[in-house]
């Protein structure tokens, strides 16, 4: 690999043009936020309900394993209008959240921004994976500060009406 190439972290972002383009995106989009070295405290993922995001897969599953303990205060953040899907299509995900309980946080979107709610990943330090079409699967992938900014101030002004979600252990009698 050529210095060039290193300079530039958002050189090798998937483009987004199908299922499994927004797949690959939402990965390099976790790999970048968590790789070593990097400055990332928190992972914040928007979507109506995960239904199509690949968090059920071990290997990623295992790289936040170790990104959350590699450091203090990291968070994933997650919101959703719903979590319905949450237990049939990520049981895995679902079973790795009750060991992690501290620092992922599931919130409710509010139910006037529920419908319109964005699919998209973003973390501190530049990254953001943005579905823009779901019916023809389009999208961005990108690593630019200046991309981030407008979505990160409009994720923390929803984020501050939400309410938590998602729990870890439903209560029944």
């Amino acid at each position: 690999m050529t210095e060039e190439n290193t300079d530039d972290p958002g050189r090798d972002a998937p483009a987004i043009d199908s299922r499994a383009g927004f797949t690959a995106a939402i990965l390099w989009g976790f790999e970048r936020a968590m790789r070593e070295g990097g400055r990332t405290r928190r992972i914040v993922c928007v979507d109506r309900d995960f239904a199509q995001w690949p968090l059920d897969t071990p290997a990623l599953l295992d790289a936040l394993t170790a990104w959350l303990k590699r450091g203090a205060h990291r968070q994933l953040v997650l919101l959703a209008a719903t979590y319905d899907e949450m237990p049939r299509r990520h049981p895995r995900f679902v079973g790795w959240r009750r060991h992690f309980a501290h620092v992922v946080s599931p919130y409710g979107a509010p139910e006037d921004a529920a419908a319109t709610l964005p699919t998209l990943l973003l973390d501190d330090d530049g990254t953001l994976v943005r579905l823009i079409d779901p019916v023809h699967w389009r999208g961005r992938a990108s690593a630019d500060e200046r991309s981030v900014l407008p979505w990160r101030e409009q994720i923390d002004a929803l984020l501050q009406r939400s309410e938590a979600a998602f729990p870890v252990q439903s209560l029944g009698l």
